[in-house]
């Protein structure tokens, strides 16, 4: 038979279950487009900016069972695209990405938006392909999908040249799409091991990342048998819920909670999974290297990079964690009787910790554990909350308990600026029975802030709160001591009202504390009429958040004698001299 690529393109696409593609129709793939018009199961999504789709793809991938797709065009349209593209492959997130390509059937050169594109891709990606028959594109993008969900995630790249999108070709059949079977060969000598070093040891402590997030209620029992606190990664914070009693918070070190820091201080075996050890998740590697490490993660390459583990098993974390838990049943038939002093330990260090920020004076200001106590009351718990990078990151990873697994989104290890606006947007649209409130600093906000006339045309009722304060200030907090300066990090003043009434949206600006209740029933009634909200939160920022503090000072403690000593110096010379 024949058939166009475009179509063949839909087809694949609409057999691996793909519902919203998010990209702008240009010369290279309007026969696609043309195609995703017809497609009765898939919805294309025009952005204003190709960045805007990739983090809205990623979001996609990170908020419901199907994949995040980008359709774009070449050149200009992966370049930019290509930060969300990074994001998805350092955070671990499938996506498909599909680009149109150069016509390959003239013998002409220099042709519009002629470039490399699997040069440039590389880095970025698990893999990419470049289509040369029709016969290719079907397994093509079967194959794409399977390697950007097997083993450790990550964005695949597709390019199908004009031509073959254009014009008709042989093929044989047109297969279904059947899930491969993947076997997962863990080691059960490794995890009995494990199992037992965990009942042998004093205190056990679990930190988990976003790689369990789907074992987490296995998790959960293992910590209950074990009385051992939860800690987690930044991504980690959908892992577990917040209101557990041995969830602790963010990190266990010195960049951590007081709940963190204090309930692993006694701890002589960690049992690491589904996290790299990386720099945001350990405070610039701050947190001290555990007696006895059991790490469990899919990727292998993680294994003794940063941490030295005693046991390691590469494996999925649900079947990795449901083997530990028999393990540790079938050597320790009952759990530890005594009652638990962690858990107690655990709450009064996380009452204590938000008591500090209430009563800290905000000076007129919002104060942020004020923002966020009144936010997880008006929030159900499966609501999602998402951030961007930025200090807002970090007090909603230390002020913003979060109640279930997998509905909190920020990025992470890429740490790109201006993901929360679009990714926020893409959330909404397929949890559409859900509020949906996005964090993002005023700096970060300005970057994709106009993807909000992406939602406002759909009816997307996304909420955006945008902590203003008219600094980059995760970035001049850094500079203020060191410095005394602060270049490049004030922010030109936008008028968010402005941007409001550009793309929309309603707005919604908070002066102070006493705003903050009406101003949040007043967003998530707008936004569940299919409106999306701004809401201005003139922050206070004056508080440093312990992230900060301990990863600056991890980080100084590793400078060499000298360069500590001109780095003091050169600080108190400007703060005398100005």
């Amino acid at each position: 038979m024949k058939k166009t690529g475009a179509w063949l393109v839909r087809y694949a696409l609409e057999q691996i279950g793909v519902r919203y593609t998010f990209g702008i129709p240009g010369v290279h793939n309007t026969e696609i487009y043309d195609e995703l018009n017809n497609s009765k199961s898939i919805t294309p999504i025009l952005v204003t900016h190709e960045a805007g789709a990739a983090f809205m793809a990623d979001a996609i991938s990170r908020t419901t069972d199907h994949i995040g797709t980008i359709v774009t065009v070449p050149a200009a349209g992966t370049t930019h695209a290509a930060s969300g593209i990074g994001e998805a492959y350092l955070d671990g997130i499938p996506m498909l990405c599909i680009s149109g390509g150069i016509r390959r059937d003239l013998e002409f050169g220099y042709q519009l938006h002629e470039l490399d594109q699997q040069k440039l891709v590389k880095p970025i990606t698990k893999a990419n392909f470049v289509i040369e028959k029709h016969q290719d594109i079907i397994p093509t993008i079967y194959e794409a999908y399977n390697i950007a969900n097997q083993g450790e995630p990550g964005p695949v790249f597709v390019e199908v040249p004009v031509n073959i999108q254009l014009f008709t070709g042989d093929i044989d059949a047109l297969p279904t799409y059947s899930k491969p079977e993947v076997k997962d060969n863990i080691n059960a000598a490794a995890i009995r091991d494990a199992a037992q070093l965990l009942i042998d040891s004093k205190q056990v402590g679990i930190f988990v990342g976003w790689g369990a997030r789907h074992a987490s209620d296995t998790i959960l029992k293992i910590a209950e048998h074990l009385q051992a606190p939860i800690a987690t990664t930044l991504q980690g914070l959908a892992t577990v819920p917040s209101n557990h009693p041995l969830h602790t918070g963010m990190g266990y070190g010195p960049a951590s909670v007081p709940a963190s820091e204090n309930a692993f201080k006694k701890v002589d075996t960690v049992l690491a999974i589904g996290t790299r050890f990386g720099e945001i998740a350990t405070g610039s590697f701050g947190i001290p290297a555990p007696e006895k490490l059991i790490h469990i993660d899919i990727n292998p390459n993680v294994f003794d990079r940063n941490y030295k583990a005693t046991i390691c098993v590469e494996s999925d974390a649900v079947i990795a964690a449901t083997m530990l838990l028999e393990a540790i049943n079938s050597l320790q038939s009952t759990a530890k009787s005594h009652p638990s002093e962690i858990a107690s330990q655990i709450a009064r260090d996380k009452e204590k910790y938000l008591n500090e920020w209430l009563s800290h004076d905000s000076k007129g200001r919002v104060n942020p554990a004020c923002f966020f106590t009144e936010l997880r009351e008006i929030l159900n718990d499966d609501d999602f909350v998402l951030a961007d990078d930025g200090n807002h990151t970090f007090l909603t990873a230390e002020l913003m308990p979060i109640h279930k697994a997998g509905h909190f989104v920020s990025p992470t290890d890429f740490n790109c600026m201006g993901y929360c606006t679009p990714a926020t947007i893409a959330c909404k649209l397929a949890n559409p029975d859900k509020n949906v409130v996005g964090i993002v600093g005023d700096g970060a906000f300005v970057m994709t802030c106009m993807e909000l006339a992406t939602a406002a045309a759909n009816q997307i009722g996304a909420i955006i709160f945008v902590f203003n304060d008219g600094e980059l200030s995760q970035i001049s907090q850094a500079q203020e001591k060191p410095y005394n300066r602060k270049t490049c990090s004030i922010l030109s003043s936008v008028k968010f009202d402005g941007v409001a009434h550009a793309t929309g949206c309603k707005y919604i600006k908070l002066d102070n504390n006493e705003d903050v209740k009406t101003g949040l029933t007043e967003a998530l009634e707008a936004s569940q009429n299919g409106q999306p909200v701004i809401v201005d939160v003139f922050v206070d920022y004056s508080k440093p958040t312990r992230f900060t503090q301990g990863a600056v000072a991890t980080n100084l403690k590793r400078f060499p004698l000298g360069m500590k000593t001109r780095i003091i110096g050169r600080a108190i010379k400007r703060k005398i001299t100005g």
